[in-house]
C-alpha cells in the first residue's frame, strides 16, 4: 500500500497537482579550488547561516503576505445562457416508476412469469394508483402415501370371512390433491416498510381418496365400503390487516389483524399452530430486535377428512388467548429468546360432536364417556439461534389449570404437567448433524385429583424429521382401551389419547412422550437435499394405559422410527418442490404388548411422495 501511495502522489504531481511542492533548485556548483591542499577549508567546518533569511526555495511558515496577480479570463464571442422563461413549459408523460423499466424494455412483464416484474405478484400498482397493489398466490399440493399401521378388525363384521384376529391387514393408501388460491389487496409499498392496509382471502380445495383393508375404519357403519373418496372447500384465510402507526424512523410499528389468519405460538409449532378466527395485535421495537403478539382466537370446526376449516358449522366453544414477546440477541448475540403465556378456555361439556364419518369426537369415548370443561394456562420459554458453531432450538412449557370432570374420577382435578424439547445441530460444510430430545410428562396416577400428562392445544411440530417421521406422520389407534381413540394424532408427536387432533379436546390423562433421536441433512447440490432421522419413542409413564387396558404391566418402549427423505428444488426456489420419503417403524416391547399382531406384520412403513407447485 505504501508503494501504491507513493506512485499515486508522483503521478498527481506530474499532472500539475498543487498539493505537491515543487522540488528545490539544484545546489550551486562547488567553487573551484585554487589553493593547495593544506590551505583548503576543512570538510567538517559549518557554513555560516543568516538567521534573518530563509534557505533558498523555502519560506517561513505562517500567513502568506504576498499573493500572485489575479488572473483575468476573457472569452470573446461567448453567448449568455438563456433565461428560464426561454424553456418550454410542456411536460412529456412517462410511465410511473414501477412501469418505467418495462416501457424501456429492461424487463418483459408477463402474467405467468413469477420471476420478473409481474402485476399479479404485487410488483406494479393498479393503473391510476401509486399505493394499491394486487398479490395472487396459487399452490398445488399432491400427496401419494402408501402406509401400514395396526388396524383393528370390526366387531360386527370383517371384509374377509373367517377372520377372527383382533388386528387385521395393516396396509392402506392415501391420495390427496389440494389446490390453494389466495388474493391480497395491499395499500403501501412493502419493499422497505410494513403495508398500511391489507385485505386477504385464501381458499383451499382438497379431493382425497383412502383405501383400507378393514371395515369400520373409514365409516362407523360396518355395511359401508372400505374405500372413500371425498372433496371439500375450506376458508383458510380471510382477514384485514391495518397498520396503526410507525413508532420510529426505521419503521418499528404497531398493527392489528382481524379474521381467519395463520398463527404459531412459537418457533416449532409445539403448542398451537393453525389458521383460526381471531384478532391479533402485533408489532416491533428497537429496530425489530423486540417483537410482540397479543392474540385471541375462537376455534373453527375442521372438516374431518381434509382438516380444512369448515365455516358452515357453528364455532366451537373453545378459546385461545396468547401473549408472547421475542427478543433478539438475548441472552447473548445470535440467540433469539421468546417468553409466552397462553390460555385455553374450553366450554364444550354439554356439546356432542359427531364427525363426518359418524364417529363421536366430543366427548371422547374414553374413561367415563362424559363431557368436560377445562381451563389451562401455558407458561413457556423458547429459544432459537446459535452459540458459536452450534445451532440450537429449545422449548419448555408448564401447563397449569383445572379439569371440571376427570375422565377417571368424574371429579374436578388440577392440571399440572410440563414439556421440554431441544434440538442442537452443527454444520460441517454441506452437512448438518443434529440431535433431538423431547419429554412430555405423563400421568402416573389416573385416580387422584391431578392430571399430569402434557397435551397441546393444536400441535404441528417441525421437529425430529417432522412429517417424514413415521410416528409423527401416522395415527396409531388405541384399540382395547377406548373407542375411536388414537395414541397420537396425525402430524403430531404427543401421545395424548385424543379422539381427534382437529376436532377433539385436549386430554391431560395421558401416558406422556419421550423421544430421543439423531439425524443429518446433506445438501448434495443447491437443488437436492437428503435427510436422515433415527428416533426412539416411548411412554413417559404407562399407568394410564394399564388402567384403560386393565393390564398389570405394559413396557414403556414403543419402538424405533427410521426415515430417509429427499427434497428436490429444480429451480433452487420454493416454486417447485418435490419430496419423497420412506420411514420404517420397528415396534418395541410396549408396542407389541398393545398390538399383538400376526408374525407377518412385525414392522410398519410409511412412504410419502409430495409435489408442491407455487405461483
Amino acid at each position: 500500500m505504501r508503494t501504491i501511495s507513493l506512485l499515486a502522489m508522483t503521478a498527481f504531481a506530474s499532472l500539475g497537482g498543487h498539493a505537491y511542492a515543487a522540488p528545490p533548485p539544484p545546489p550551486p556548483a562547488a567553487p573551484e579550488v585554487t589553493s593547495s591542499p593544506s590551505e583548503a577549508v576543512p570538510t567538517d567546518a559549518a557554513a555560516p547561516v543568516d538567521d534573518d533569511k530563509p534557505l533558498a526555495g523555502r519560506r517561513r511558515p505562517g500567513r502568506v503576505e504576498t499573493f500572485p496577480e489575479p488572473i483575468e479570463q476573457t472569452n470573446p464571442g461567448a453567448v449568455r445562457a438563456p433565461p428560464p422563461e426561454a424553456f418550454p413549459h410542456d411536460e412529456l408523460p412517462i410511465p410511473d416508476r414501477w412501469r418505467l423499466a418495462g416501457a424501456l424494455g429492461v424487463v418483459k412483464p408477463r402474467w405467468f412469469d413469477p420471476y420478473n416484474q409481474n402485476f399479479l405478484k404485487g410488483d406494479i400498482p393498479f393503473k391510476g394508483s401509486e399505493h394499491w397493489f394486487l398479490a395472487v398466490n396459487a399452490i398445488s399440493d399432491t400427496v401419494i402415501e402408501p402406509r401400514s399401521f395396526p388396524i383393528p378388525v370390526s366387531v360386527q363384521t370383517t371384509s374377509r370371512p373367517g377372520s377372527l384376529d383382533i388386528f387385521g391387514r395393516d396396509s392402506s393408501l392415501v391420495l390427496a390433491q389440494t389446490f390453494i388460491a389466495a388474493v391480497s389487496v395491499i395499500k403501501g409499498s412493502t419493499a422497505f416498510k410494513p403495508p398500511e392496509l391489507e385485505f386477504r382471502v385464501a381458499l383451499a380445495f382438497q379431493d382425497n381418496y383412502v383405501d383400507v383393508p378393514e371395515k369400520r375404519v373409514l365409516y362407523v357403519e360396518p355395511s359401508r365400503k372400505t374405500h372413500r373418496n371425498d372433496a371439500f372447500v375450506g376458508v383458510q384465510e380471510a382477514f384485514v390487516d391495518y397498520h396503526i402507526r410507525d413508532v420510529s424512523l426505521r419503521y418499528d410499528f404497531d398493527s392489528i389483524r382481524v379474521g381467519i389468519q395463520p398463527f404459531s405460538t412459537e418457533f416449532r409449532g409445539f403448542l398451537f399452530q393453525d389458521n383460526q378466527l381471531g384478532v391479533r395485535f402485533f408489532g416491533n421495537r428497537d429496530n425489530n430486535r423486540f417483537q410482540y403478539n397479543l392474540a385471541a382466537f375462537r376455534r373453527i370446526e375442521k372438516d374431518t377428512n381434509s382438516g380444512l376449516n369448515d365455516i358452515t358449522q357453528n364455532l366451537r366453544e373453545d378459546y385461545v388467548f396468547v401473549a408472547n414477546v421475542y427478543r433478539q440477541d438475548l441472552p447473548f448475540p445470535g440467540m433469539t429468546s421468546q417468553v409466552i403465556v397462553a390460555h385455553n378456555l374450553n366450554r364444550e361439556r354439554n356439546q356432542i360432536q359427531i364427525d363426518k364419518n359418524g364417529f363421536p369426537v366430543r366427548p371422547a369415548l374414553i374413561g367415563n364417556l362424559r363431557g368436560r370443561n377445562y381451563d389451562v394456562t401455558y407458561l413457556g420459554y423458547n429459544a432459537d439461534g446459535r452459540i458459536g458453531r452450534v445451532n440450537l432450538t429449545a422449548s419448555a412449557f408448564l401447563a397449569l389449570g383445572s379439569d371440571r370432570n376427570s375422565i377417571f374420577t368424574d371429579r374436578k382435578a388440577k392440571i399440572r404437567s410440563y414439556f421440554a424439547a431441544v434440538e442442537p445441530s452443527m454444520d460441517f460444510s454441506w452437512i448438518r448433524v443434529r440431535l433431538s430430545g423431547l419429554y412430555a410428562s405423563g400421568d402416573k396416577n389416573p385416580y387422584d385429583n391431578k392430571e399430569t400428562g402434557f397435551d397441546a392445544i393444536q400441535e404441528n411440530p417441525q421437529f425430529a424429521g417432522s412429517d417424514t417421521s413415521y410416528w409423527i406422520r401416522q395415527t396409531i389407534p388405541f384399540a382395547g382401551g377406548g373407542r375411536v381413540i388414537a395414541i397420537n394424532g396425525r402430524n403430531g408427536v404427543l401421545n395424548s389419547l385424543r379422539s381427534s387432533k382437529d376436532e377433539g379436546q385436549s386430554n391431560f390423562n395421558n401416558p406422556g412422550t419421550v423421544l430421543l433421536g439423531a439425524g443429518a441433512d446433506f445438501d448434495l447440490t443447491p437443488q437436492l437435499r437428503v435427510s436422515t432421522n433415527l428416533n426412539h419413542i416411548s411412554f413417559a409413564s404407562t399407568a394410564i394405559v394399564q388402567a384403560l387396558r386393565q393390564e398389570g404391566s405394559i413396557p414403556r418402549a414403543l419402538g424405533w422410527d427410521a426415515s430417509v427423505s429427499t427434497i428436490y428444488r429444480p429451480l433452487m426456489t420454493q416454486n417447485l418442490v418435490f419430496r419423497g420419503s420412506v420411514a420404517a417403524f420397528d415396534p418395541g416391547k410396549g408396542f407389541k404388548d398393545l398390538f399383538s399382531n400376526s408374525p407377518g406384520h412385525k414392522k410398519y412403513y410409511s412412504i410419502l411422495l409430495n409435489a408442491v407447485l407455487s405461483f
